[in-house]
């Protein structure tokens, strides 16, 4: 049986901790701009700088999603862009990178797909997980069952409005490391990204306890500054809308690339707390 990548994310997150410094985590949806274009993005944002890549499932209705990533989703879907595209990103990404690639998608594709044929794939494709925003977690056995055996991690996502009871049986039931929503709302950049992030941050140690689960920080972090700051009190830093907005408003896809590559950089600089 193949089994997924769960233990390199788990060895590039503690490398980025030997490192003193924060892990760079950047997220781009599959299919855009174009299938090919989205793999070459994600190669883009790895050669940069970035440690781990979520690459996002397209959804017709991305609820967390701003308008950024729903326009790029938008966009992934009107090029036809399927599962086994979303696979094939992952599948292409690790091997031209050796980087950990997680896919981050909402419940119910998998869910139509089939549980245990989505988590075989995946880990056959090289995967290291799945970041399920919308899963609850006292709905989640099938899917940690499936995960557990395929070498999966199974990430949730905590919000500032998550009571520390949720936190605690999140942090029990999760594994690569947990997504802390810096704010509520949707996904976008933002001007400050503040100190609702940082107290989540401590909330979701407490009750991890000696799991020492990861807490990576993301939505609103667009540039170094900002990378720089959540890299003070977060295991990783998340940017998504950021990479998104640059292939979006660029003229051609070298272009979109070189931008990415170099925002990679810049933010890779940023999580160097020094």
């Amino acid at each position: 049986m193949t089994t997924g990548n769960i233990q390199l994310l788990s060895d590039t997150l503690a490398k980025a901790k030997s490192e003193d410094r924060a892990a760079l985590v950047a997220y781009l949806p599959a299919g855009f701009p174009t299938i090919d274009g989205g793999i070459e993005a994600v190669k883009a944002v790895i050669a940069g700088g970035a440690d781990v890549v979520e690459i996002g499932l397209p959804h017709s209705d991305p609820v967390l999603d701003g308008a950024i990533i729903q326009t790029a989703d938008d966009i992934a879907l009107r090029g036809g862009v399927k599962i086994a595209d979303v696979l094939r990103t992952v599948r292409e990404a690790h091997r031209a990178t050796g980087a950990p690639v997680l896919v981050m998608t909402y419940w119910n594709p998998i869910d139509s797909y089939g549980v245990e044929r989505f988590a075989t794939e995946l880990a056959e494709a090289g995967g290291a997980g799945c970041i399920l925003p919308d899963l609850p977690v006292q709905e989640s056995a099938l899917w940690r069952e499936h995960a557990d055996k395929h070498g999966l991690a199974t990430v949730f996502v905590v919000a500032p409005s998550s009571k520390d009871e949720r936190l605690a049986t999140i942090t029990a039931a999760g594994s690569g490391f947990v997504y802390a929503a810096s704010l509520m709302g949707v996904t976008g950049t933002r001007e400050s990204v503040g100190h609702e992030a940082q107290e989540l941050v401590r909330r979701t140690r407490v009750t991890a306890g000696d799991r020492g689960l990861p807490v990576c920080v993301g939505l609103g972090v667009s540039n170094a500054v900002q990378a720089k700051e959540v890299a003070g009190f977060a295991d990783g830093v998340i940017v998504g809308s950021a990479f998104v907005k640059l292939l979006l408003e660029a003229p051609d896809l070298p272009a979109g690339l070189a931008a990415v590559r170099a925002l990679a950089g810049e933010l890779a600089e940023g999580v160097r707390r020094s």
